[in-house]
């Protein structure tokens, strides 16, 4: 098993205070950020696009994990990539063809990763298994910061460990949406080991211990 790497999603943080929320959960110990970009279409919330993840490229050298809510990823991983980013995850139900996002970013010496939402099959994540950096299961519907974890997504990254398994493939099962320290472990158990939680971390009195209780 990987190790647990916590991911704090700025989605949750004082976007006034950025910089500063950004070295606090650093300082916490959290391995990387994680970075909703929502367009109002795919999803029904706006957030942020290329020019903040550059904003934030310059105040940190935390690795970035930028997630796509987007219809089109295609049209724009030439942006995140000159925005900064280490990470480009992609939904699978978005209007782009899987194969070429996946190709497109590893030409851009980004490391990619799949997203399937809570109504979508793990199989479907199967064909792109020794293709990708990890796979991202969403535990809430995306689009909106807050939501309770939806336990029926948990057989699921069962299903995307144990096939990575049987295809010998070091993959990183990423888990987002209303994770804290009582649903961590059910993730975690099932073979997740990358955590996103937002509200849980940057929301807390006490963000050290909250990343602690996490990992």
């Amino acid at each position: 098993m990987n190790k647990i790497l916590i991911a704090p999603s700025i989605l949750a943080a004082d976007y006034a205070s950025l910089k500063s929320e950004i070295e606090k959960v650093k300082n916490a110990g959290a391995d990387m950020l994680h970075v909703d970009v929502m367009d109002g279409h795919f999803v029904p919330n706006i957030s942020i696009g290329p020019p903040v993840v550059a904003s934030i490229r310059k105040c940190t050298d935390m690795f970035l994990d930028c997630h796509l809510m987007i219809s089109e990823p295609l049209k724009y991983i030439d942006a995140f990539k000159k925005a900064g980013a280490d990470m480009i995850s992609f939904h699978l139900e978005s209007d782009s063809d899987p194969d070429e996002v996946i190709e497109k970013i590893i030409q851009c010496g980004i490391k990619p990763a799949v997203v399937i939402k809570p109504q979508t099959a793990a199989s479907a994540v199967f064909p792109y298994l020794k293709k990708v950096f990890a796979v991202l299961v969403m535990t809430v519907e995306p689009g909106f910061g807050g939501q309770s974890f939806m336990t029926d997504t948990v057989k699921k990254i069962k299903e995307i460990r144990d096939e990575a398994e049987r295809l010998s493939i070091p993959l990183h099962i990423e888990v987002d949406g209303g994770i804290d320290k009582n649903t961590a472990p059910v993730a975690k158990e099932a073979g997740a080991d990358m955590l996103v939680a937002g509200s849980y971390i940057f929301n807390s009195d006490d963000v050290v211990s909250a990343v602690a209780s996490l990992r």
